[in-house]
This record gives C-alpha cells, sequence and structure tokens, in this order.
C-alpha cells in the first residue's frame, strides 16, 4: 500500500508541476510573468480605436505591460473599459495618461503611458486618465480638409466664372470677338506693312540721312565754334532791350494814346456838326451855296478872260 500511494502521489506531483509549467508558458507566451511583481491599471475610452488584447503598454518607449482585457462597461453607457498590465514596480504619477497610439505606420497600436506632474504615485487598480492620439491618416486627413475645403470653393467658383463666360459670350457677342480679332490682326498686318516701307525707306535713303546727319553735326560744330559770336548777340540784344526800357516807350505811347482820342474827340465834333468845319461838312445848304459860289466865281474868271474890256476902263489925258 505505501508503494501505490507514494506512486500515486509522484503522479500528482508531476501533473501539478505540469500544470504549473502549462500554465507558467501561457502566461508566459501573453507576456505575463508570475514570478515578477505587477500591477493593474484600467482606462476608460469612448472608442479604443483598433486596440485589442496583447498589445503592448509602452513607458518612454520601451514596453512593460501589456493590454490584458478589454470590455464594455457593465453600466451599458457605451463606454470601453480598458485593463492594463504593468510589469514591474516602476512609480509613476496618479495623473498619468494612457494614451492609444499607433506603434507604426502600418497601423497597429498601443498604449502609451504619458507621465503627469501629480506628487502622487498611481496605485494597483487606479483609474488613468484617457486620450487617443489621431492616426497618421487622421492627421492626414486633418491637415487636407482646409485644402479641400478651399479647392472646393475654386471649383465652385470656377463653375460660376464658367456659367458667367458663357451667358457673357453669347453669339453676338462672339461674332464680335471674331471680328475684334480680325482687325487686330489688320493692324498687325497693317504694322507690319509699315515696317517693311519704314525699313525699305531707309535702306534706299540711307545716304540721305547720313547726309542729314553730317548736316546736323556741322551746324551743332559751327554753333559750338561760334559760341563767343552768340554770345556777343545775344549780350548786344540784352542792351538793346535796355535801351528800349530807359526810352521811355510808355510814356511815349501814352501819349500817342492820348493824340488819338482828342483826334477822335475831333472827329466826333465834326460828325456831330459842331464849328465850322462841322457846319461845312452836314450842313448841305452851306455846301451847295458855295458850290453855287464857286461855280459863278469861275464863271466870271472866265468871261473876264473872254472879255477883259468890259471890265477894265481905260482913260487918256
Amino acid at each position: 500500500m505505501t508503494i501505490k500511494y507514494q506512486r500515486e502521489i509522484r503522479i500528482g506531483v508531476v501533473f501539478i508541476i505540469a500544470t504549473l509549467v502549462l500554465i507558467w508558458g501561457l502566461m508566459y507566451l501573453k507576456g505575463l510573468e508570475l514570478l515578477t511583481p505587477s500591477r493593474t491599471f484600467y482606462a476608460v475610452y469612448d472608442n479604443v480605436d483598433g486596440l485589442v488584447v496583447s498589445n503592448p503598454v509602452t513607458l518612454n518607449g520601451l514596453q512593460v505591460g501589456q493590454v490584458n482585457v478589454l470590455k464594455f462597461d457593465q453600466r451599458h453607457n457605451g463606454k470601453i473599459i480598458c485593463e492594463l498590465y504593468i510589469k514591474g514596480d516602476y512609480p509613476f504619477p496618479k495623473n498619468s495618461i494612457a494614451r492609444i497610439r499607433s506603434s507604426s505606420l502600418l497601423g497597429s497600436k498601443e498604449v502609451a503611458l504619458i507621465l503627469g506632474n501629480s506628487p502622487t504615485a498611481a496605485k494597483n487598480g487606479d483609474t488613468l486618465n484617457n486620450e487617443i492620439e489621431a492616426s497618421l491618416s487622421a492627421e492626414v486627413n486633418k491637415q487636407l480638409l482646409p485644402l479641400k475645403r478651399k479647392a472646393e470653393n475654386l471649383i465652385s467658383s470656377i463653375d460660376s466664372v464658367v456659367v458667367i463666360v458663357q451667358l457673357v459670350l453669347n453669339k453676338n457677342t462672339r461674332e464680335n470677338l471674331v471680328q475684334a480679332i480680325d482687325h487686330v490682326k489688320e493692324a498687325l498686318a497693317n504694322i507690319a506693312h509699315a515696317t517693311f516701307a519704314l525699313d525699305t525707306l531707309v535702306s534706299t535713303q540711307r545716304a540721305n540721312i547720313a547726309g542729314i546727319i553730317g548736316n546736323v553735326e556741322s551746324i551743332s560744330r559751327n554753333l559750338k565754334q561760334n559760341n563767343d559770336k552768340i554770345s556777343h548777340i545775344l549780350s548786344n540784344l540784352s542792351d538793346v532791350s535796355d535801351s528800349l526800357a530807359k526810352a521811355r516807350i510808355p510814356a511815349t505811347i501814352m501819349q500817342v494814346n492820348q493824340t488819338v482820342k482828342s483826334l477822335n474827340t475831333t472827329l466826333e465834333k465834326i460828325n456831330k456838326g459842331e464849328g465850322s468845319l462841322g457846319l461845312l461838312i452836314n450842313d448841305q445848304k452851306l455846301y451847295l451855296d458855295l458850290e453855287s459860289a464857286a461855280r459863278n466865281l469861275n464863271l466870271l474868271i472866265e468871261d473876264m478872260k473872254a472879255n477883259p474890256k468890259k471890265y477894265l476902263k481905260i482913260s487918256v489925258f
């Protein structure tokens, strides 16, 4: 009996050891170590953004644990409770943040512990503050969203401009535009023709143009050579102008104006018949009488010439 019990005890011990090794192996594969001190913390999220059990928990980039459990809150508020298994007893502040973020470009997730500034250390079973870091695609979408809106506004503006252009460029406007383009073409052709004609004229009259330029150079050279004479002439003109200024021309012109005014007054009196000369000019009867007297005098003189004896008496002693 003793040998039999000993055998059963050995089998039981081996089974227990195998079970413990199996459990330890499974825990080790899951990242849970039985012989290492560990703590459990919680974080509550509205959305875990693809986080799954066994995703790593990191502190300053070093893995210190893993996500152990993800479950909905029993209060049916839609929140998700995340249980974090932390290996070791490294202390960190109570107000530290459990931030869900991408651990690689492939989109795998992790929970990063962001240390807070509280003097109180977090204890086993505490609930940490939660935060979700935007993924690369979300950040890209966030950065591209303003550009997308601007592009949409630009496209809308372009559509409005196209509609306006279509309304403005109706059939008549298009015909006028074609005519304007034709006129521009004609103007350009005329300019080209004028340019060709001018080039031809310059080519044919090159010698004359050269002669004109030579004459201009000669004139400028003569002016330069006779600069002293020109200065002397200008000085003489200045002296003449000074002499004219000293000649009391304004006073002389004033006297002439007074004389002309007096003459105008006299002529006005004559026209009005004032004075002897005015009566002579304006009195028709006096004019006729003078004319008749002059005629009679002429007849008398002619008669005296024809018959002098009639008017001369000679007596002889």
